[in-house]
């Protein structure tokens, strides 16, 4: 069976451009007993796929240059010889960039019957979401009293954390790029949205956003946000790291933020996490995700991009700004 694939042409210097990327042909055998063969549906392009396009050790290994990329995907299954997925079964994957895909099941995890669009599995009901409820409650241990701040809150898991915050209760502080975006942060309830690209000194926008300080910081962006949230942190506040992208496409070593002294003046907890580590924890949030959605306490948005082929710009556009929630490529 012929099939198509997004492969790594190249590895990119800075941010990726189109020809870091190749749309090629390849062909499938027949599939074998316990196999199925899946035609994939719906794919995601995520921020941390950058870092796998570098030939660098990390916690997860490189793409190489000439295969298929990978990435979370929703996927038919149209052949099989495995009980456990008969035809027309949805499943999860890790086997993205790709149109179709044979498994041996290993990897693959049945889509639940739910009223749900099979895409939410790769946003709010998916690792985005995932990633925001862990960061705020396994990380951040968030308390209804606490002041939140989250940098690139229109995205797919700052947006999801900016309403799981004000439904517990919290003063929820956003960041972000466009005017359009502020407008949609305020439409989901976040008491202060910010544009850091119309403020001069992030450091001081933030303080009179937040002049009662801020007690638990969702980072996602890194660099000037860093420090602007260093600078308005009270004591014993509490940082959850999941993302830093102001830094990934950068082509030489970023400099700290200036005041790393603030997390001993102020006794800050700082924690870095990889969500695929918690995910033994996925059913508790799926069930509590599930039912904020049922009572219509949470929405999202999603930006797609239509065809495979069109997977590298969508993926670029995670560095251009141009996704509101979650970025997803349908095939």
């Amino acid at each position: 069976m012929n099939i198509q694939e997004i492969q790594l042409a190249s590895r990119p210097t800075g941010i990726p451009s189109a020809e870091n990327f190749a749309l090629a042909q390849n062909t499938l055998p027949e599939i074998q007993d316990g196999e199925v063969l899946v035609k994939n549906l719906w794919m995601s392009v995520d921020p941390y796929m950058r870092g796998r396009m570098m030939d660098r050790a990390s916690y997860i290994a490189p793409f190489q240059i000439g295969e298929a990329l990978e990435g979370g995907a929703i996927g038919e299954v149209i052949e099989s010889k495995n009980t456990e997925f008969p035809v027309g079964t949805k499943v999860n994957s890790m086997q993205g960039w790709r149109s179709h895909y044979i498994s041996n099941g290993n990897g693959l995890t049945a889509l639940p019957v739910t009223p749900l669009p099979d895409q939410s599995f790769l946003g709010i009901m998916g690792m985005p979401g995932m990633t925001a409820w862990t960061g705020l409650f396994r990380i951040a241990n968030l308390k209804p009293t606490d002041t939140v701040f989250i940098s690139a809150a229109s995205g797919a898991v700052g947006s999801v954390a900016c309403q799981i915050a004000k439904m517990h209760g919290c003063t929820v502080v956003g960041s972000t790029g466009s005017d359009d975006k502020v407008a949609l942060l305020k439409s989901l309830g976040v008491d202060i949205v910010i544009n850091y690209k119309k403020e001069s000194n992030l450091t001081e926008a933030l303080a009179k956003a937040a002049p009662q300080g801020i007690d638990v910081y969702f980072e996602n962006v890194g660099g000037e946000h860093l420090e602007a949230a260093l600078a308005n942190m009270n004591d014993y506040g509490r940082m959850a790291v999941c993302g830093m992208i102001s830094q990934y496409n950068a082509t030489e070593p970023q400099p700290g933020p200036t005041n790393l002294a603030m997390l001993i003046i102020k006794k800050l907890k700082v924690e870095g996490f990889i969500v695929f580590d918690h995910w033994a924890h996925y059913g508790e949030f799926a069930q509590q995700m599930g039912q904020w959605i049922a009572e219509g306490k949470i929405k999202w948005e999603e930006t797609v991009y239509e065809g495979l082929a069109e997977a590298p710009n969508a993926f670029i556009g995670l560095f251009e700004g141009k996704n509101k929630g979650k970025m997803l490529v349908k095939l």
